[in-house]
């Protein structure tokens, strides 16, 4: 019996396999080194097993298709995906399980994930994404603005909702809890929706319409309660922080026909498997996750223009995995959050377009004539970017504006 995971060069049917992209490091030349995770990750070991037989390689057994440089190609046949059990975990164990322990390698990447029709199908995919989004806000072409509430942590819910209500009146579509808040005793999730949603509804009456993403981050086997506590108590968004929680949680909430609102989806703890350019997993990857798992908008970064560490290319990747077709489900609604402020606006919608939702925390609490200040401000640098017109220029008649600028820049 001959095993060769190597198979250069042959064109894989894209509907009959799980393609992924590693960029790989190591001492070995690249085709040993991809060979090794094609190993690991399908049907091989470290030794020879007397029970891998030529029927079981060939159906199971991943193949290397390109090696080159620093990346490899690899392909695994759908069938090892198959099953009513083992979702997105099963997607992850297989695609990138072991291999990053692998003594040979010393670095490993997963940069690209490509899934076939036949598995995206068996995930809800967004229920609203960018066009739900948008009705949702009656705003059908310019970007969504909003806020995180700061501090962060500590506002009890009546000044929480005090804030929301202030960037509201500034002008924002939506605001959030920010990743730490979950139901500590100083702001009770209970209270804290109830106070917002109230806030919401009182907007609402004056004219303008805005949501706020509830943090329900919290244990897999609780998620749906807490998912439930905050919509008896009106919460028009959720949010979770998908990478603490789990994809299968942020799913769980996308399948439950009780879950009726938009989820937002956070990326804390991201960093840990994204920033290492030799190790890890990448953003892109994780974006493919949480479209199918059912989000509806998620962070992937600032193109350059806040305080966290970015690499361009990768966050447009992102962009076009969350907006480009994959077989029919919504799109979903890239955001944009971390260190923003009005000055660097036009810059970011320029890489972005007008499909993004941006976020500033800092960047509004922190206006010195204070929070609605500060929401009108971004509103004004959103409206200036999508009219083309440069910030300074709109500054001239726009007095928040012209501050933030002072301030920031």
């Amino acid at each position: 019996m001959t095993i060769d995971y190597l198979a250069l060069g042959e064109e894989l049917e894209p509907e009959e396999y799980v393609i992924c992209e590693y960029r790989v490091k190591s001492d070995l030349d690249i085709e040993t080194a991809g060979y090794r995770i094609a190993e690991e990750e399908s049907t091989g070991t470290w030794t020879h097993p007397t029970t891998l037989s030529d029927d079981i390689f060939s159906k199971y057994g991943a193949k290397v298709v390109k090696a080159e440089g620093d990346m490899v190609t690899i392909g695994y046949p759908i069938v090892d995906f198959s099953g009513e059990i083992g979702g997105i975990p099963q997607i992850l164990s297989i695609v990138a399980g072991n291999l990053f322990g692998l003594d040979s390698l010393k670095g490993v990447r997963l940069e690209e994930l490509q899934l076939p029709r036949v598995v995206v199908e068996r995930y809800p995919g967004p229920q609203f994404g960018i066009e739900g989004l948008r009705d949702v806000l009656d705003r059908p072409e310019k970007p969504l603005v909003g806020t995180i509430v700061k501090p962060k942590i500590g506002l009890p819910p009546k000044e929480f909702a005090d804030y929301v209500y202030e960037a509201g009146r500034g002008g924002l579509t939506n605001s959030k809890d920010d990743e730490t808040l979950v139901d500590q005793d100083f702001c009770p999730l209970e209270d804290r929706v109830n106070s917002v949603s109230e806030t919401l509804d009182r907007l609402e009456e004056e004219g303008h319409l805005m949501i706020h993403a509830h943090n329900i981050s919290t244990s897999a086997h609780e998620i749906l309660e807490a998912a439930d506590l905050a919509l008896e108590n009106g919460a028009r968004q959720l949010m979770v922080d998908v990478l603490t929680v789990g994809f299968s949680g942020l799913q769980a909430l996308a399948e439950d026909p009780s879950v009726d609102v938009p989820l937002h989806v956070h990326r804390a703890m991201h960093g840990a498997l994204t920033r290492n350019p030799e190790h890890g997993i990448s953003m892109a990857v994780i974006s493919t996750l949480c479209r199918i798992a059912g989000g509806d908008a998620l962070h992937i970064g600032t193109y350059g223009a806040g305080k966290m560490h970015a690499d361009i290319s990768h966050e447009l990747r992102c962009k076009d995995i969350l907006t480009q077709d994959m077989y029919g489900i919504k799109k979903m609604m890239p955001v944009s959050s971390g260190g923003l402020h009005p000055g660097v606006i036009f810059d970011l919608m320029e890489k972005s377009g007008n499909d993004v939702q941006i976020q500033a925390g800092g960047g509004v609490s922190g206006h010195p004539k204070g929070i609605r200040a500060g929401a009108k401000a971004m509103v004004q640098a959103v409206d200036a970017a999508y009219q083309g017109i440069s910030a300074e220029e709109y500054a001239e008649d726009h007095e928040e504006l012209r501050l933030a600028l002072e301030t920031w820049m």
